[in-house]
């Protein structure tokens, strides 16, 4: 809604332009008059609408037509005065001033305007019979309003109506040649993304919501279905509003749910301002995952607990664009149908939340959330988790999503890992053209659920970019069956990972074929012990999934775990278990030499 309104009055000398605004702001006529009043500003806190209003007079006298044409390109609303007692007044209208105002407009960016007819203490008539034609041809007229500016009759109604057709405009809610509503596809989306409760944050009574249905099924043959409105229904109610004079009532739902007066949502609505540092991530909370959960299962239409394509499609109509692509079914666990399964909606949910925390709220924002959850907005459905640097002082973290980078070599059988990863064998990895380097599944970490993800690096040239290296684990993976593959994953691991807080587990692919010596200066499980590694983890996509998860469960676990996971895991305890008995003969050897050293003395 605009933050202020720029009232300008135009019309024939002598109608009373001036009379009009000196009558409003003095509350009595004025015994002399000036040939033009200064600009007068009223302030919001005495306005219905409670914003500041500007009125602009004009001379014909005093300005000229430049001065004019920039103050009418300034002007929110115009109101043309005519005197109520002149023909020529009014034949002026048509003839001169809407075409001066809006002559080269085009349909959609005309400026609103009121007709004001001056001096109604002087007729015993009205004029309406002679302006409504004037009305009927000009779509641009809000409204027009007799007056007096001598008895002070509708002077304040005069410039609420101005303030009304600026904060509550008719052009974007109705065509008036075809007499319906001009928005039906926001009102589709308003609909998609409505509760029962009203739109004005309260319900509204029992009563007051059976009378307005039993309006809309009389009016309606398909108006109300199962109790609620249907499209058509809600439709005709705003027509109605609209009708009878009731914009006001029509833009406070539209506002409500975040259009302008374009009806466009606002960038403060899709896009809320959200603090993230650069250590931080960003996950969806209780909330959130609450407000998606009643979406999945208002849309899954036949209750298999899985969105089909077309349920997908109706959940996100509110939406501009189809917000989850092809590669969606390849980045989270599906049903056998290979359908979006309810887990899997709330993985890829998790994975934008993290990846991309903006264009998260921006798809909440479409689909209602601030409304319909009753918040000031979609960051309310976000936390923000603590930095790492702070986690890894105190060795503990709250989060819930990590990130896994998936390095290594092209050929390596990266992308079969990704999907062995959300259950998927080597007979149902499917061969369509999608591809996704995410995917995401849970992972039970010491009884806890967290969220994984996988992304796949790219590799191009044997020289990775720092900003592909960051990630809360490293999966270092080679071909145990391709002599060559090993070097790249220690080439990597030194440029990137020897020096950081970030632990790498090592995963050798294809361990169903012949493994083969590695063209390295030491074998992959001799570099690891130098290193400080745990030993290479074998996988093949051809191994039972309980084996498969294994090596999931030790990257999730060394994701949460970074500040033992070079040391330690309770997937590997040989390295300690040498530690310890080393540790206990020195001890022994150590006390056997004291013994002697006391004896010789």
């Amino acid at each position: 809604m605009k933050q202020d309104v720029r009232i300008l009055l135009l019309g024939e000398p002598m109608v009373g332009k001036t009379s009009l605004i000196m009558s409003l702001v003095g509350e009595e006529f004025p015994e002399e008059v000036p040939s033009r009043a200064e600009e007068i500003t009223i302030p919001a806190d005495v306005t219905p609408e409670k914003v500041p209003t500007h009125i602009v007079d004009y001379s014909e006298k005093e300005q000229s037509d430049e001065t004019l044409r920039g103050e009418i390109l300034k002007a929110n609303v115009v109101c043309v005065v005519y005197d109520v007692t002149n023909e020529d007044s009014i034949e002026k209208i048509k003839t001169k001033w809407i075409p001066l105002v809006n002559g080269d407009a085009e349909k959609g960016n005309k400026v609103p305007i009121i007709l004001v007819g001056n001096k109604s203490d002087l007729r015993s008539g009205s004029s309406m019979e002679t302006i409504l034609p004037i009305m009927n041809q000009f779509s641009e007229i809000e409204t027009c309003v007799e007056c007096s500016a001598r008895n002070l009759k509708n002077i304040s109604e005069l410039f609420y109506y101005a303030q009304k057709a600026v904060l509550h405009p008719t052009a974007p809610l109705y065509d008036p040649e075809d007499k319906q509503v001009a928005f039906t596809a926001t009102c589709s989306s308003l609909k998609q993304r409505q509760s029962n409760k009203s739109c004005f944050g309260n319900p509204l009574a029992p009563q007051a919501l059976e009378d307005v249905k039993t309006v809309v099924w009389k009016n309606t043959s398909d108006g109300v279905l199962d109790n609620g409105l249907t499209l058509n229904g809600f439709l005709f109610l705003n027509t109605l509003f609209i009708q009878r004079g009731r914009h006001e009532t029509t833009w406070t739902i539209l506002r409500k749910f975040g259009y302008d007066d374009n009806l466009e949502l606002t960038d403060d609505y899709l896009y809320p301002a959200l603090r993230v540092p650069a250590s931080c991530t960003t996950e969806l909370n209780d909330l959130g995952h609450q407000f998606l959960q009643r979406l999945f299962e208002k849309y899954d239409e036949d209750k298999d607990s899985a969105l089909s394509p077309a349920e997908l499609k109706n959940l996100f109509c509110a939406c501009p664009y189809m917000p989850w692509g092809a590669e969606v079914y390849m980045t989270v666990p599906t049903t056998a149908e290979g359908y979006i399964s309810n887990h899997g909606y709330h993985c890829q949910w998790k994975l934008c939340a993290y990846l991309d925390i903006h264009r998260c709220l921006e798809h909440l924002g479409y689909l209602g959330y601030p409304v319909l959850m009753e918040q000031e907005s979609q960051t309310a459905a976000v936390s923000v988790t603590r930095e790492r640097e702070e986690d890894l002082e105190k060795r503990q973290t709250q989060r819930s999503v990590f990130l896994c980078k998936v390095i290594g070599q092209r050929g390596t059988g990266k992308t079969t890992f990704l999907q062995a990863f959300l259950g998927r064998s080597s007979n149902n990895l499917g061969g369509g053209s999608a591809f996704s380097p995410f995917a995401i599944n849970t992972v039970q970490v010491s009884n806890q659920e967290k969220s994984l993800i996988l992304n796949e690096v790219d590799v191009e040239a044997d020289f990775l970019k720092a900003s592909d290296s960051h990630c809360d684990v490293a999966c270092l993976m080679y071909d145990a069956s391709d002599p060559h593959s090993f070097d790249y994953c220690a080439s990597i691991y030194k440029q990137h990972y020897m020096e950081s807080d970030i632990p790498c587990v090592l995963v050798a692919s294809k361990h169903d074929l012949p493994e083969v010596k590695q063209f390295h200066g030491v074998t992959p499980a001799e570099f690891c012990s130098k290193h400080r590694l745990p030993q290479p983890l074998p996988f093949s996509i051809t191994f039972p999934q309980s084996d498969a998860k294994n090596v999931f469960a030790r990257l999730a676990w060394a994701a949460v775990y970074p500040y033992v996971a070079h040391c330690s895991s309770p997937l590997n305890t040989s390295f300690w278990l040498r530690v310890a008995l080393g540790s206990a003969v020195f001890a022994v050897v150590g006390f056997a030499f004291y013994r002697m050293a006391v004896r010789l003395k």
